[in-house]
């Protein structure tokens, strides 16, 4: 199992499993998202998202994550979601590790999620702030969030280098080919479409 850059042809698989698990899809962009693989069977098990949010520019859905101005620029975890056949395997939390290890690259310090699912996330460092300590950018983001997918959302950050990966998911993550269910190693339609029953709403770090 890897954790890899979602690729452009993936952008159908990705819009249907947010759709169908409920996540939140505002100002789409599959360069944004990481996909985890399962190396064996090339069989998809799960996604993850950082939005990059420029300050003084929350009235966009299209902001730019361009490196200008990037010591002002606020770095959003959001929209994970993991397949069901790969649930309790550690797939998510590898997500989550992988998208905090491109914050960090990118240059960003703090890692925010504005969420109603916050205890999955306490237990990678994550700490629940107020709401008056979070840019500009995210206050509109936090009550759109509310009004639309997430009514709990409340904000919550990380300092990137206080990231911690409890052993028990890291271990479940490298046994998780031996636990999946057998998958083709060919695409198949269902690669980009939705079975219902296969692919159901877990958790969402910051719908």
């Amino acid at each position: 199992m890897y954790v890899r850059g979602a690729k452009n042809r993936e952008e159908v698989w990705l819009l249907d499993h947010i759709e169908a698990m409920g996540l939140d899809g505002t100002a789409f962009r599959s360069r944004d998202y990481v996909v985890a693989v399962d190396e064996a069977s090339g069989e998809k098990a799960g996604f993850g998202r950082i939005r990059v949010h420029k300050p003084d520019d929350a009235s966009s859905d299209d902001a730019d994550s361009g490196r200008s101005g990037r010591t002002d620029a606020v770095c959003e975890l959001t929209s994970i979601g993991v397949l069901e056949g790969w649930r309790g395997q550690g797939v998510g939390a590898h997500v989550v590790e992988r998208l905090l290890e491109y914050a960090g690259d990118e240059g960003f310090d703090t890692v925010y999620a504005l969420t109603g699912a916050g205890s999955y996330l306490a237990q990678f460092g994550f700490r629940r702030i107020e709401e008056s300590q979070l840019p500009s950018v995210l206050e509109v983001r936090l009550e759109a969030k509310r009004e639309g997918v997430d009514p709990d959302a409340v904000p919550y950050a990380l300092e990137v280098d206080r990231f911690r990966m409890p052993e028990r998911l890291r271990e479940a993550f490298k046994r998780a080919p031996d636990d999946s269910e057998e998958a083709g190693t060919d695409e198949s339609a269902e690669d980009f479409g939705i079975d219902p029953e296969s692919a159901t709403y877990k958790y969402d770090t910051g719908r």
